[in-house]
């Protein structure tokens, strides 16, 4: 299995009047780029707000390190550092 990165786009109503177009990105494993798309493509909230992908990067190295993937159950989740813990590191 392959980790993918997949930088998406979308317009919404409520931001700007719709004007400009908003982005995240969803992290998905695939075991290849097809697979990752179609994981992406099923997401509910990339089809309720009618995202398009505009790109998709296969993360194999990060900073000089291998990246090795490995299954894991739900409650192995990384934490998530807060806008406020952050800024205390």
């Amino acid at each position: 299995m392959k980790l993918y990165l997949v930088h998406v786009g979308f317009y919404d109503a409520l931001v700007g009047e719709g004007f400009y177009e908003s982005h995240i990105n969803y992290f998905v494993v695939g075991r290849d780029v097809k697979e990752a798309k179609q994981k992406v493509l099923s997401i509910e909230e990339f089809k309720k707000k009618q995202m398009h992908i505009d790109g998709i990067k296969e993360i194999s190295f990060v900073d000089g390190y291998k990246v090795f993937l490995e299954e894991c159950s739900e409650e192995e989740k990384g934490k998530v550092f807060s806008y406020d813990e952050s800024k205390d590191i």
